[in-house]
């Protein structure tokens, strides 16, 4: 591997693990350190450049998180994002200000008279995404402003542009032109060769879990999504047959997901799946339960009690020591239950890292925990998965238990398991499938008045979800056509007993998350 790489302080920021990939994609090596990383990383490391995050936390709070001074005054080049930017400008002599207004979602640039190394290739009117409450009010002497969103200083350069900064977020899909701005960075300003790929990826993961396992065995957890069985595969590899697949039917599966798992593995993948049904059992457990984080706690734990027993009953009748529980957990699922490298807000807890018990009978291993969705679904094709598993749509860990919002019983499952099922085949009817990130349909604790046959009625409403993605850490609604959508709610009103109104959500992330709980 290439020692040409670029060092990534990590503040918080919702989108850090993206900056480093969009690196990688263009083919040089990325690393995020947090932000109280010493400085001393820039003499024995060598890095050809800095990039510090963003982040949720205003420089203008006595607790905001800073870096140590040298790592401003490098003598590589360093880029600011969002909060990385207001903190260069407030360390280094300017000003910043809280906005008159908040700027979350869609934007675009105004460029500055003059030239622009870090944008070069852009124009006036691009689109950008933006996320940020404060804003640089006076810069830094030697900076001048290269483009404003709404007059809002959106993007500034020192004088020999090896200082950069902007208010935007180029590391997401929905700033199109972010990989000319992060090329321009990584190539023309830090000096970088594109001399890294990901060639090797596979086996260094296969190393690291084989580093870790020894000699020990593991249960997998499967789950039907492609998380699960990416991860499966890649243990089989490391492990040959000391890897042991079991999902468990929690109840809360899609419609024919358990019987479509065990013929997708058993059949076509020649891989054993050991099937724990678990439904009352889960069912018992939520139970009364509304609060969606309480779920996800609930279903951890049920989770983690069920494959510590599945351990000790097939270590007994295998004759094999199972220390290690397998999970396919994403960068997303951790970026939003827990702080990782930096003070990230914990946005919702997921079953399996935030909803997880304090105290673990099993190790874990987690090895696609740093990669996105499309990244799994690259490792996938590489590991020999069809495409019917690898362009799955995502499904959430806890299952339909966070799309009934409120309380759950099987009554209110089947309501949206049979919507969720009607929706998907009218979308691939349509021949939509593939266009589509992620939809499904949520059941929501709200009744509305309807009339049926002349009758009245007085029954629950249906949202309906779809989007478009890359990664899942942003997202935006998809326009299905009417008639797909038409389609879709008469027959939930027909089909779907106890509902009598359906709904779309055309909201984006953020400030929506994509998953409703």
């Amino acid at each position: 591997m290439s020692r040409q790489r670029i060092l990534i302080l990590d503040f918080g920021g919702q989108y850090t693990q993206l900056i480093a990939r969009r690196v990688r994609e263009a083919g040089v090596y990325s690393e995020i350190l947090p932000f109280q990383a010493s400085p001393e990383i820039l003499d024995t490391d060598a890095p050809a450049g800095v990039v510090l995050s963003g982040g949720p936390e205003s420089v203008a709070d006595a607790e905001a998180p800073r870096c140590h001074p040298a790592w401003l005054e490098a003598r590589v080049p360093v880029l600011g994002i969002c909060y990385g930017m207001q903190l260069m400008v407030s360390e280094l002599g300017g000003t910043v200000e809280p906005s008159s207004r908040r700027e979350y979602g869609r934007s675009s640039v105004e460029l500055e008279a003059g030239s622009s190394r870090l944008l070069d290739g852009w124009s006036s009117g691009d689109p950008v995404w933006m996320s940020h409450g404060d804003t640089a009010r006076n810069l830094p002497a030697g900076y001048r402003v290269t483009a404003r969103s709404d007059g809002v200083i959106a993007a500034i350069e020192s004088a020999d542009a090896r200082r950069c900064g902007i208010q935007f977020h180029p590391e997401v899909h929905h700033t199109p032109r972010g990989p000319t701005l992060l090329s321009n960075f990584v190539f023309d300003i830090c000096g970088c060769e594109p001399s890294w790929t990901p060639e090797t990826f596979v086996d260094d993961l296969v190393a690291d879990v084989q580093a870790k396992v020894g000699d020990a065995s593991v249960l997998c957890a499967l789950s039907g999504g492609v998380d699960s069985a990416v991860t499966a595969l890649l243990l089989r590899r490391a492990l040959g047959g000391r890897v042991v697949c079991v999902m468990v039917d929690t109840g809360l599966l899609r419609l024919g997901e358990r019987a479509a798992l065990e013929r997708s593995f058993e059949e076509r993948l020649e891989f054993p799946v050991h099937v724990v049904d678990a439904k009352r059992r889960f069912l018992d457990a939520l139970s009364g339960i509304e609060d969606p984080e309480m779920k996800r706690k609930i279903i951890g734990r049920e989770f983690i009690e069920i494959f510590a027993r599945e351990a000790e009953r097939l270590a007994s009748s295998r004759g094999e020591r199972f220390d290690f529980l397998a999970q396919g957990t994403l960068y997303p699922d951790v970026i939003e239950s827990v702080s990782v490298r930096g003070p990230s807000v914990t946005i919702k807890s997921h079953h399996n890292v935030g909803g997880l018990p304090e105290h673990m009978p099993m190790g874990l291993i987690e090895p696609l925990r740093e990669l996105f969705k499309d990244e799994v679904r690259r490792l996938g094709v590489e590991l020999g998965l069809d495409d019917e598993f690898v362009h799955r749509h995502p499904f959430p860990g806890p299952g339909l238990a966070v799309r009934v919002l409120g309380s759950i019983d099987e009554e209110r499952l089947e309501r949206v398991r049979g919507a969720d099922a009607i929706f998907i085949e009218e979308i691939r009817r349509a021949e939509l499938y593939g266009a589509v990130w992620q939809a499904f349909a949520v059941l929501l604790p709200v009744r509305s008045v309807g009339v049926m046959g002349d009758n009245r009625t007085y029954d629950e409403v249906i949202a309906l979800r779809a989007v478009h993605s890359v990664d899942g850490m942003t997202a935006d609604w998809v326009p299905l056509p009417h008639e797909v959508l038409q389609r879709t709610a008469a027959r939930v009103a027909n089909e779907v007993e106890g509902v009598n109104r359906v709904v779309y959500d055309i909201s984006t992330k953020p400030p929506a998350t994509i998953e409703w709980e």
